[in-house]
């Protein structure tokens, strides 16, 4: 079905990364604005999705989100201490959460002591109590947005490959150690991000085109290339990352 699988995914190409981060703070925005009760994200990593946190942390922004019924996730952090420059949640916390007023209960951030499997388990508890249910419902997104981006080996949130994650059909999260990148991660897997209203995909950066390229034609070794959401997929990319990529500009 269109708009279901990472190849037939709308795709919205803008001048700059600066654009693609402003493009998703509005979307963010609407939607929060627009959602009957709870609206649930989850939240990447990386230097694009730094610049949209900043936008939203600015007053004008900021006055507008409806904060306090946004549940905040995320789709993977390496299992490292908050206080770790390599940590998500920290990074988030310094540059978004310390300054709205989100309510504490609201931010979901990934274990970062004890065994990573443990840890694992211990988030998808979290979000099956968010949910309501312990197992995924058809026609019930567990998230409103996932946020992604794309790394120039074909991985996404932390589904590194040649992992073992990649098979995983029944967790929500799950851990994984990269052979190709540093620390142990938790991550979302594939099940929990299709179970998701919009997923969308951050790349900026002309180091991506390649990569993206092979994605976008649905290249099995790449990881990313296996996302699937009951909802909809959005490309949103810069001009640099777009490359010889196809793609209509605007949505």
């Amino acid at each position: 079905m269109a708009g279901h699988d990472v190849m037939t995914a709308q795709e919205v190409v803008l001048e700059t990364s600066d654009a693609v981060a402003q493009y998703v703070a509005d979307f963010l925005l609407e939607k929060a604005c627009a959602a009957q009760g709870v609206f649930r994200i989850a939240l990447s990593g990386g230097s694009t999705p730094r610049k949209l946190y900043a936008l939203m942390a600015k007053a004008g922004y900021a006055e507008r989100f409806p904060w306090n019924r946004t549940e905040f996730f995320y789709g993977d952090d390496r299992f490292v201490p908050a206080d770790s420059p390599d940590s998500n949640r920290g990074m988030v916390q310094s540059i978004l959460f310390d300054h709205v007023p989100v309510p504490a209960k609201n931010i979901h951030p990934m274990p970062d002591s004890g065994e990573p499997d443990d840890a694992a388990r211990a988030y998808q508890a979290d979000l099956q109590q968010a949910y309501g249910a312990d197992t995924l419902i058809a026609g019930k997104p567990l998230f409103d947005v996932v946020l992604l981006g794309l790394g120039e080996n074909g991985h996404t949130a932390s589904l590194f490959p040649r992992q073992p994650v990649l098979e995983e059909k029944t967790r929500w999260v799950a851990s994984c150690v990269p052979d190709d990148a540093p620390h142990t991660r938790l991550t979302l897997t594939y099940p929990a991000i299709a179970s998701s209203q919009h997923v969308l995909f951050l790349v900026t950066g002309t180091s991506k085109a390649d990569v993206l390229r092979g994605v976008r034609a649905g290249d099995p070794a790449e990881p990313a290339s296996h996302i699937r959401s009951d909802g909809e997929i959005v490309w949103i990319i810069d001009k640099g990352a777009a490359g010889q990529a196809e793609g209509k500009t605007g949505r």
